[in-house]
């Protein structure tokens, strides 16, 4: 049995069901036990070094040399202390962040957070699509478009491997990790970057020309969508119930936090120093990935580096796209307690992320791709507070956190840290949007609605109160007591001329012979000669159904059980049940399962599924006998 989370309006089921606590913790050393719990911040780092991230880091180093790696740094340092929050949150309550909102937020203000929060996701997807569109064009030519287009199929991909548990996928994230870190480890080592310059970068300044792209790298370094995701893989491990049991996956997932993170640092510090190195050194201005590629290889004098930066673009790409799609489902679920079907899920937010990509290409040309993932990250900034705030909020209450509530010295640096998000993009909003508001009344108006509203939002999740709602890992049994039990007058049963048939008929029996009700049986002939001439139609084949389905009929009222049935000519099944139902309005439906699913079901069909989304009564669902 899944884990569900019980809370006052039902039981909601835990983070990421078809994985949530699969891996177990429980191992004879202190070493084991600290693997087991390694990965979901490696994972997460993905999303610290995706193709956004390659654009903000790029442009920071070939514009203001090593002025920026000051940013780079007190960006880590408030993801491993955010991330840390959000992991303690997953262990602690039993909820992933998008489900604690749901519990303690009134519905608007969820609802307002869920689409803040996927406008996110899709600015991050954004990224990573063209990051790995430009990665095919440097690796194979590949026009941009088509690059594009093409990894809408790494849905696939996801699908794939997750069915074989999130290890296998954690172990393919490191790889990739690997993969990135060792290339640009490489051409930082050609670059031969001047070491006192690095760290003089070290030292905060940051004006009006530098600032967009300052805002752009802390959105791509502290991405919000990253703590939901968080809290809810810390919840694939088998943790247990104790505080004791607790308190040893809070720190072991603080040092796998600090271990990932601080490899995420060294893998965007060494994209930002070798743009500094080649580019700012050379007086490069670097308007697009691609150029950055082709100007690589007679700047550090060798062919290959170009090839290991789109090998290792791409492996940023793919990275990120495997951690985004569980980011996705997290989200989705936990502020709206919906489930899609993940192909359908990542299908929808890739599209999303795809339309935009083309129309950029198509109206701006390849140089518009490298302004739109600058942008992608500044949008991703902008989303942070609002997923920032509650997270302290809820960590910082010791309703919620008990004795893992933090303590004074953390609630000072994380709001401290929420300040300077807040700050940082209040100060850029005034900056970029208010002189276009200034040029027109509409302009006003366009720009100053939403940001009226999203200022009130913000207002309301810092100052306003929550409410709460206990959760619990442990199933929780409900009995219902007082309800009638259901009496069955008509009982509809669709039948196929199959061995189908008499599953579903036994069972229908079984329900209508205690309350005398009246069974119902409807065929459909569904052959050529049936859709010409419809109830005219007289094949051999038909006749002998005819004689099969008067025999069921014979053979139920020698039992005592009244039947009835209806042929129907030149329809489907779908349509004709459904018709049916209404004009009878049964109260129920047994249908015999076919047995068979995934492509079986493009081509035989899948009736039960097609019919019950177009009827009231309820439906019974018979296996074939074996």
């Amino acid at each position: 049995m899944k884990p569900t989370a019980s809370i006052s309006n039902g039981p909601v089921q835990g983070s990421l069901p078809e994985v949530h606590g699969s891996v177990t913790t429980a191992r004879p050393n202190v070493l084991r036990r600290m693997l087991a719990f390694a990965g979901p911040a490696y994972l997460v780092s993905a999303g610290y070094m995706d193709p956004g991230n390659w654009a903000t880091d790029l442009e920071g180093g070939a514009r203001f040399g090593y002025q920026l790696v000051w940013v780079l740094l007190l960006s880590n340092l408030m993801a491993i202390l955010l991330q840390t929050l959000s992991a303690r949150l997953g262990i602690v309550s039993g909820r992933d962040l998008a489900q604690a909102c749901r519990a303690s937020y009134s519905k608007p203000i969820c609802n307002a957070l869920w689409a803040l929060c996927e406008i996110a996701i899709a600015a991050c997807d954004l990224a990573e699509v063209l990051g790995a569109a430009i990665a095919l064009q440097l690796l194979f030519g590949l026009p941009l478009i088509a690059g594009v287009v093409l990894t809408a199929l790494d849905t696939l991909l996801v699908l794939w491997l997750s069915r074989y548990g999130i290890r296998l996928i954690e172990a393919i994230i490191l790889a990739l990790i690997a993969v990135i870190a060792g290339c640009f480890l490489i051409e930082l080592f050609w670059a031969k970057p001047v070491i006192t310059q690095v760290f003089g970068g070290l030292l905060p300044r940051v004006n009006r020309e530098s600032l967009y792209v300052a805002i752009g790298i802390l959105g791509a370094t502290v991405m919000p969508h990253n703590l939901y995701l968080h809290s809810a893989l810390v919840q694939t491990r088998r943790i247990g119930s104790k505080i004791s049991e607790k308190r040893e996956a809070c720190r072991y997932n603080l040092i796998d936090s600090v271990v990932a993170l601080n490899g995420a640092l060294i893998v965007n510090a060494a994209i930002l120093v070798l743009a500094a190195a080649v580019f700012f050194k050379q007086g490069i201005v670097v308007t697009q990935i691609a150029q950055a590629q082709v100007l690589l290889t007679p700047l550090l004098g060798t062919a290959l580096a170009s090839g290991l930066f789109a090998i290792a673009l791409l492996a940023s790409g793919q990275s990120s796209t495997l951690t985004g799609t569980f980011a996705g489902q997290i989200v989705m679920e936990g502020f709206l307690n919906l489930r899609m079907p993940p192909w359908l899920r990542r299908l929808v937010t890739r599209l999303l992320a795809i339309i935009p990509a083309i129309l950029t290409i198509l109206y701006f040309g390849d140089g518009g791709t490298y302004r739109l993932l600058i942008l992608s990250q500044v949008v991703l900034s902008m989303q942070l507070p609002f997923a920032v705030i509650p997270l302290i909020k809820f960590t910082n209450d010791p309703r919620r956190m008990g004795e893992f509530a933090n303590r004074g010295w953390v609630r000072v640096l994380a709001w401290a840290a929420a300040a300077v998000i807040v700050g940082l993009n209040a100060w850029l909003v005034a900056d970029e949007v208010g002189p276009w508001m200034a040029q027109s009344f509409a302009h006003a108006m366009m720009a100053g609605i939403p940001t009226v509203a999203l200022v009130l939002l913000l207002a309301k999740i810092t100052w306003g109160s929550t409410r709460l709602q206990q959760a619990t890992l442990m199933p929780e049994v409900f009995v219902p007591s007082g309800i009638p039990a259901p009496h069955y007058r008509n009982i509809l049963v669709p039948l196929d001329h199959s061995a189908r048939d008499r599953a579903a008929i036994a069972h229908a029996v079984a329900l209508a012979r205690p309350q005398a009700a009246m069974l119902h049986l409807l065929h459909v002939e569904e052959g050529v000669t049936s859709r010409l001439f419809g109830a005219y139609s007289s094949t051999e084949e038909i006749r002998a159904g005819e004689a099969y389905f008067n025999g069921i009929v014979e053979s139920l009222a020698a039992q005592g059980v009244p039947a009835e049935l209806v042929i129907e000519h030149g329809t489907t099944p779908r349509k004709a049940i459904i018709k049916k139902a209404r004009d009878l309005n049964p109260d129920l439906i047994v249908m015999g399962a076919h047995g068979h699913r995934g492509l079986k079901d493009l081509i035989f069909g899948n009736t039960i599924n097609q019919v019950r989304h177009h009827v009231a009564a309820p439906i019974l669902v018979v296996g074939r006998e074996p």
